[in-house]
């Protein structure tokens, strides 16, 4: 699997308890989400196909140097996946993964 030079924040890992299974190199699926009502560009990040996060769409949660979901929705087919590279217990850093 080859490595895009793309990071993004993942934000909302305390909605669905994800800091307590996730960990730096696991590979998390990303998907557009069509359906969501507050983000016309929201991307769900799923592991192992249960919810766990979200791309961050918003000046307050994208880190620096990371693209939000808006930057990076347009890049990824209807799903992509990424390599987690940091992480907290509020938010992750991941890497897009080819």
């Amino acid at each position: 699997m080859k490595e895009r030079n793309i990071f993004i924040t993942i934000s909302h890992l305390d909605d669905f308890n994800s800091a307590a299974f996730l960990k730096p190199g696991d590979l998390l699926t990303l998907k557009k989400d069509r359906n969501n009502l507050y983000d016309d560009e929201a991307i769900v990040v799923l592991k192992d196909q249960m919810k766990c996060g979200y791309v961050a769409n918003s000046v307050y949660s994208v880190m620096r140097g990371t693209c939000s979901a808006g930057r990076v929705y347009d890049q990824i087919k209807d799903d992509a996946l990424c390599i987690i590279r940091f992480m907290n217990q509020e938010l992750l850093i991941a890497q897009i993964a080819e």
